[in-house]
């Protein structure tokens, strides 16, 4: 049972047999070790990956790098995530959920710490950017081709999002998609996914 940190060899997420979900919880405060706000869990979904809750609301999802540091398991007795470590390397990594609300993956090195983390960018957050839109390299929200800002939002009249809307109405006919590079893959909590498709 994972409580802020998740060592080696054990495995965040939801096994079936045990009808158990286990997730890193973050301390209160840097001094005091009850349970805060922040919680790293794994979601069921077609295509797992980690959510960083605040009070229950989402923040942050992981995206294509997390999966560099993690292996995932998705099979009908689990659905878990543990730490992708290397064989016969002379380091111990740990990834934790932190009191402000960071996930750190930290790597020891003899008697040195390296820490690389992870929720840091603003595009990183979860919907930051709102419906039709996406975070570029400059960290600006930027409509997708075929979208222009509009709808009821007022800049600066208003504490809602920015929407972007369709510059034309929707045809039926075109039968090509936009491609569109780099970009996390939305949500599959209400989709049905085939993951063997490459």
């Amino acid at each position: 049972y994972p409580t802020d940190t998740l060592l080696p060899g054990m495995k965040l997420g939801w096994d079936r047999t045990k009808n158990l979900t286990k997730t890193l919880t973050s301390w209160a405060s840097l001094n005091d070790p009850s349970s805060g706000t922040y919680v790293f869990t794994i979601e069921k979904w077609n295509a797992s990956h980690g959510l960083l809750l605040n009070s229950g609301n989402t923040e942050f999802r992981t995206g294509p790098s997390y999966r560099n540091f993690v292996n995932i398991t998705e099979t009908e007795e689990e659905i878990s995530h543990s730490l992708n470590i290397p064989k016969n390397v002379s380091s111990i990594w740990l990834l934790q959920m932190t009191y402000v609300g960071t996930l750190r993956m930290m790597e020891f090195i003899g008697g040195e710490v390296q820490t690389s983390y992870f929720a840091e960018d603003f595009c990183d957050f979860y919907n930051k950017c709102g419906d039709n839109s996406y975070c570029n390299t400059s960290r600006s929200c930027v409509c997708i081709a075929g979208f222009q800002p509009g709808g009821q939002y007022a800049k600066g009249l208003t504490k809602s999002k920015a929407r972007c809307v369709r510059k034309s109405q929707l045809s039926c006919q075109e039968k090509e998609f936009k491609k569109i590079s780099n970009m996390k893959l939305p949500d599959t909590e209400y989709a049905i996914i085939d993951i063997k498709v490459g």
